[in-house]
Order: C-alpha cells, then structure tokens, then sequence
C-alpha cells in the first residue's frame, strides 16, 4: 500500500450539509454486489451498456484478497474470472478498453509480481511479462489499438512498460518517483503519465517515441493521481497536496499546448484521485470530501476552465464514500469506489449523475465462471 490514496488503489477509510446534485442532474446509488469488504479502484465506458470496472474483495486479507473483474451491460453486472491463474490476483488498480474485444487491466499478483490481464469481452487471461521483477509495481494502465502503457516504479524509480505488435519494452525514469496514472491519445502518437517523487507532482510526456520528464508547477507536498487527454493542447491532471495536520486540499493541473498550469477549485479540502473527458473539452474529477464524507464528490470542468462540485444524496448513517475513478460515456457520468460504515465495512459503491428521468437500475450481479483452460 502506499502512503497516500490513489486512483487505482483502495484507500485507508477515515472516520465522518446535504447539498444536492445540479438541477440538470439526476443521481442514483448503486452497486455491483462485491463479495465482503469490495471496493472497485477504476472503470471504463465504451457505452452506456459497455461498462467494465476492477477492484478487490476482502480488502483487508492482504494474502486472500480477490481481484476483481465485472461488465455492466445497461441492466446488470456480471463478474468475469481469470484463466490461467496460479498464484492469483491481490488487486486489480486500473483498466483501459480500447475496443470491445479488448480490454486490459493492471495490478498485483500474490506471487508478488505484477499483474496483467488482457480479455476479448467473454473470457481474460493473465498475460506474461518476463521484464517484471519483485521490485515492480504497477498503479495504471491505458491503451488504444495497437499500443498498451502500463506505469508505475521499479525500485523507487518511474516504470514504464509499453505493449506493441513487436513485445513489451520496459523503461525506467533516471530520477525517483512513482506514476500512477497514464493516457494517451487516441491515435497513441502522444500520452502523459503522473505522479510525484515523494514531495513534488511528476509529470512525463510521450510524443511517440520516447517517454521524457516535463515540468509541472513546484508544489510542495503534490501528488497527482490521474491524468485524461483530450488532444494535443488539452489535459487534466488531478491529486492532492499535503498540509500540515494531515490535510489534503485537492489539486488539479491542466495543459494548454504549452505548459501546465494550477486551476483553482471550489473545495477546500478534498482528495481526487481519478479524471475523465468527453473529447469535447469536458472533465469530470472524482474523489472525497472530509467534510461531507458520507456524500458522493465530483468536479465538473468546461472548456472554459472553471470547476464546479457535484455532490451525491447524504446518509442517516455514519459513513465515509470515496470515489476511486470515473467514466463518461454519452449522457452518463458514472463513478465507482467504496463506502466505509461505522464499523469499518468496505461496499463497493457504483454513482450515476445523467440528466432526464432516471430509469430503475438493477444491481443483481451475474457471475461469468473462466473456461477450463486449453
């Protein structure tokens, strides 16, 4: 685990206004059904019915923990297992979905090397690479046709592992940090990857060829978490910085074509840890708030740069929510992450913010057992 909570890693619960979502908005609460203690740590839409999510079950048996694989088609979520899995998955953090019949995530392996999974939409195996070592580590992964990217550190170090038509490369960073999220465009010809070298954000830049550090603004105590592209001229990374007493205020760089750049957002305090776009200059940040713990927390950006909040329903019972990720497919922003009672229960938590009538959502989960190896 690391010290900090990230995008596609569960987060260290915490202990516990009702504002309302936007008028234009309608929110509904839901969940893919986990097992005990569930939490999912990132999600990709390539429809509105086309929804794949990871995560983990029995989130504090480090040695028996579960991954977690599961499909929303529009009315229910279907969980997927792992073929050829010896040693099994501990935690799946992230998952990128270039195509249908293509779908990747990353994690850990009770081996204790990393862990990847590649599916074609009805059955995943665990795919070798014989780069990784004990020292890996991987937080995020993206891909588009013909090019997959995983980070995360080796040893301290910024890793890099790239998936082509011709194998798997795997780089290193020269200097100290870990990368914890990773986009690319959607041609792969440009991408960015974030994260921090213990004290500062860490930004590199991928122009097609080679992967190189990039100046981001010096913020003592950063950390960034998720990055989404929307074009050559255009990205959004989102994380936190770290006060004294242990608090968080949220903290979102954006790129303009040149350099990036602080926005100012309308939270105080607050965790972010994942980021999507729509292609069309939209951003939605998904995260927690400590002061309205138990409610759902997005940030909603425009083209024209400014942040709003966008909040969930408040609960009668204690409760800490933090959403992990998010994916926005068509109308629909959806977000995943867990929910922390009082007696420090994990359930995964599935939020939906999309405008008109909301429609019934069944939540009864389907189970996809893997096909006898061949």
């Amino acid at each position: 685990m690391r010290a900090t909570s990230a995008a596609h890693a569960h987060a260290d619960p915490s202990r516990p206004r009702a504002d309302r979502p936007p008028a234009a908005l309608l929110q509904q609460s839901a969940s893919a059904r986990l097992k005990a203690d569930g939490s999912l740590s990132d999600v990709v839409g390539l429809s509105a019915t086309d929804i794949w999510a990871v995560g983990q079950e029995d989130v504090w048996e480090a040695w028996q923990n579960r991954s977690v694989i599961t499909h929303w088609d529009g009315s229910a979520w279907t969980e997927f297992g792992i073929r050829n899995d010896a040693s099994g998955a501990g935690h799946l953090r992230s998952v990128a979905a270039p195509s249908p019949r293509e779908i990747w995530a990353v994690g850990d392996g009770h081996d204790g090397l990393p862990y990847v999974v590649r599916g074609d939409g009805s059955a995943f195996d665990r795919v070798s690479v014989p780069q990784f070592g004990s020292r890996d580590w991987l937080g995020g992964v993206a891909a588009v046709p013909g090019r997959t990217v995983a980070v995360g550190s080796r040893g301290g170090t910024p890793l890099i592992a790239t998936a082509t038509s011709a194998g798997w490369t795997v780089t290193e960073g020269e200097n100290d940090g870990t990368l914890y999220g990773v986009a690319l465009t959607r041609k792969g010809d440009a991408g960015w990857a974030v994260g921090d070298d213990g004290g500062r954000p860490m930004i590199m830049r991928f122009d097609g060829d080679t992967w190189d550090p990039v100046p981001a603004p010096s913020v003592e105590g950063g950390f960034l978490r998720d990055v989404a592209v929307d074009g050559p001229r255009k990205a959004v990374a989102v994380g936190g910085v770290y006060h004294d007493g242990g608090k968080i205020t949220p903290l979102v760089l954006t790129w303009n074509g040149k350099r990036w750049s602080r926005a100012s957002i309308p939270t105080r305090y607050a965790e972010l840890y994942g980021v999507t776009g729509d292609g069309k200059g939209h951003f939605w940040a998904s995260g927690y708030d400590p002061e309205h713990a138990g409610q759902a927390y997005l940030l909603r950006g425009g083209p024209s740069g400014g942040w709003r909040v966008v909040r969930g329903k408040s609960s009668p019972a204690p409760r800490t929510m933090r959403l992990q990720a998010v994916t926005h497919v068509g109308d629909l922003t959806l977000a995943v992450g867990h929910v922390v009672d009082a007696d420090e229960r994990y359930t995964d938590v599935v939020e939906r913010f999309q405008p008109g009538t909301p429609k019934t959502v069944t939540a009864t989960p389907k189970t996809q057992s893997p096909p006898a190896q061949r």
